[in-house]
């Protein structure tokens, strides 16, 4: 996706700033790829992203609700005319722009997945999760748009907020991160149709 780094500094100014929307339009393509060559259906697609993948999934849910089953949105920066007010907000206006910046706020406004929140529409399944010692992406981000969702979606999938306390952006335990992509892919598989995994063979029940 334009916008990363491992292609070089011009692949990534071409995603950043006012270009933004390519990375989100990449991604898109990317999915429709994915249904073209048969690796799934309409219907069937399930995106995650975090940090600053939470907001490339955040993008994406608001721009093509119609488009996926199901979105995981963790630790995500989902505000962006406000952005700069909170966490590490300030020190990614090189990456993002500023909503001060006349000529910026427009095109924050444009992607910005709270503010593009519409109500009445059938938005997917969605599980956002967020910290509440996060000091890098504020779970200010998280909340808000928990809210806006619920109040606005008129699909029949959940809108949900998982809260983890006494962690930050990324520091927890091994097994308190197990446990959390554990749920979020149940979460995923539950909203495509996947089939529960059988027991395995001596397994002990609980």
């Amino acid at each position: 996706l334009r916008g990363g780094g491992e292609e070089g500094e011009a692949w990534h100014r071409a995603g950043s700033g006012a270009h933004k929307q390519n990375t989100f339009d990449d991604f898109s393509a990317a999915a429709d790829r994915l249904v073209e060559e048969g690796w799934t259906a309409p219907g069937r697609i399930a995106i995650m992203g975090g940090s600053n993948g939470g907001l490339l999934v955040g993008a994406a849910l608001t721009q093509e609700p119609g488009k996926y089953a199901a979105v995981v949105c963790s630790s995500p920066l989902l505000d962006m005319v406000r952005y700069e007010l909170s966490g590490l907000g300030p020190s990614w206006r090189p990456e993002y722009g500023s909503a001060r910046d006349p000529a910026g706020l427009p095109v924050l406004l444009g992607y910005s997945p709270y503010h593009r929140v519409a109500p009445g529409t059938a938005y997917p399944a969605v599980l956002l999760t967020a910290a509440d010692g996060d000091t890098r992406t504020d779970p200010l981000h998280a909340r808000k748009m928990c809210a806006a969702l619920q109040h606005a979606t008129s699909g029949p999938g959940p809108v949900l907020l998982r809260l983890e306390q006494g962690v930050g952006h990324g520091d927890r335990a091994a097994s308190r991160a197990a446990a959390l992509q554990a749920e979020c892919l149940a979460f995923l598989a539950s909203h495509v149709g996947l089939p529960a995994p059988a027991p395995r063979a001596g397994a002990a029940r609980r």
